[in-house]
């Protein structure tokens, strides 16, 4: 019979290496010493200090320039007040995407969409058959206005048509909100606390924006704007009267410099705030 082969005899298992222990800090070794407890770690940089109080809510994060306070001057460019702007309006994470496309829609809005081309159907030419379809040795021929010839009609040419889409109107508002934010982030925004003019005189009106410093595009906010302020801002250019329901993306991002009243300021929040 054949021999069976010897197995070799199982080698013992080597022994698992104790851990070292960890050496112990400098200030738990003291505290062990002293019978106290150890001190906890401090907590990280995510924690905010608004959560480690108990009962408190996190504080709301504002935007840099909308925080605490901004200043009501009057027509003299004297500070008469301190006013708190809402975060929920001048302090939201500005959204790019939002504010392309409510610039996109207003835009869209405002194209005339009268652009046209004539077809074979309407330009000026007989219908009549050339030559007979056979026998002349040329290319057959129905109609001189084919759009294959000169001054023939135009193939799937563009023709009237309205360019305006809509918004959800939360993302409209959405979107202003961005809109007042970035512009009150970038110091554009002036609060003033009423405009003052009795008589439509571009003069005066003039005369108040350079008081206020104020040079190049702007967007002039009052609650039901008289019509001695809107004729008086109609013949500057670059500037615009609107009342604060009027208000839209499209201006505010336009200027340079964004002018409300008190009154309108008001209103502005109370129709933005969600």
């Amino acid at each position: 019979m054949p021999e069976k082969k010897k197995t070799a005899p199982a080698r013992p298992r080597a022994a698992a290496k104790k851990a070292e222990p960890k050496a112990a800090s400098p200030a738990r070794s003291k505290a062990r010493a002293a019978g106290k407890p150890a001190p906890r770690a401090k907590a990280g940089a995510r924690k905010t200090a608004a959560t480690e109080g108990p009962g408190q809510q996190p504080a709301a994060v504002v935007a840099e320039g909308a925080e605490g306070t901004v200043q009501v001057v009057n027509s003299q460019n004297e500070r008469v007040a301190d006013r708190a702007l809402r975060p929920e309006v001048f302090g939201v994470e500005v959204n790019d995407h939002l504010l392309y496309e409510a610039v996109k829609q207003y835009r869209a809005g405002g194209r005339a969409g009268t652009h046209a081309t004539k077809n074979r159907a309407l330009v000026s030419g007989s219908g009549r058959k050339l030559w007979r379809q056979k026998g002349t040795g040329r290319a057959r021929i129905g109609s001189i206005r084919n759009p294959l010839w000169r001054h023939g009609g135009t193939v799937f040419g563009p023709q009237p048509r309205d360019y305006s889409f809509s918004m959800p109107s939360k993302a409209r508002t959405a979107a202003l909100r961005s809109a007042l934010t970035q512009r009150a982030n970038d110091g554009g925004l002036k609060i003033i606390d009423r405009f003052g003019i009795e008589e439509p005189k571009t003069k005066v009106l003039k005369g108040l924006l350079d008081q206020l410093g104020i040079s190049g595009k702007a967007v002039i906010v009052d609650h039901e704007p008289p019509d001695a302020l809107v004729l008086s801002g109609r013949n500057i250019p670059g500037v615009k009267v609107v009342d604060p329901s009027q208000l839209n993306v499209y201006d505010v991002l336009d200027c340079r410099t964004l002018l409300v009243s008190q009154e309108a300021l008001g209103k502005l929040e109370e129709r933005l705030t969600p």
